[in-house]
């Protein structure tokens, strides 16, 4: 499956995200596209998540660019789960794009709940 990983450019993501998402059983079975790789910073971001199978967002931080990101999936009917530390202040409009959100408490917090929310969805039957 082909996951889309949005995110702040000013959240921690190498470290917070990428790579315990390069580090679990996930990335073995999937296909991540992480936007701010080194190898993915030229890419038509908007191509790329128009052929995802789901759009993972994590909206700690909210953000303009993001929420252009958000919409361009929303429109393109990709399924989104948005993530999202404990106790974050998350932007109130994301429940008009889905209810699909879960808060986490650490990285590998995170893992096992984008885990649980892929198989009870079926992706990857």
């Amino acid at each position: 499956m082909k996951i889309y990983i949005s995110h702040s450019s000013q959240y921690d993501y190498r470290n917070k995200i990428y790579n315990p998402l390069k580090e679990s059983d996930l990335a073995k079975f999937n296909k991540f596209f992480l936007p701010h790789d080194d190898e993915n910073k030229i890419v038509n971001t908007k191509d790329i998540i128009s052929n995802c199978d789901l759009f993972i967002a994590e909206i700690s931080l909210p953000t303009t660019g993001q929420g252009i990101e958000i919409g361009w999936a929303d429109y393109a009917n990709i399924p989104i789960l948005c993530i999202c530390e404990k106790g974050a202040k998350i932007s109130s409009s994301i429940k008009f794009i889905t209810d699909k959100i879960i808060e986490y408490e650490n990285t590998e917090d995170m893992v096992i709940k984008i885990a649980d929310f892929i198989k009870k969805c079926n992706f990857n039957e």
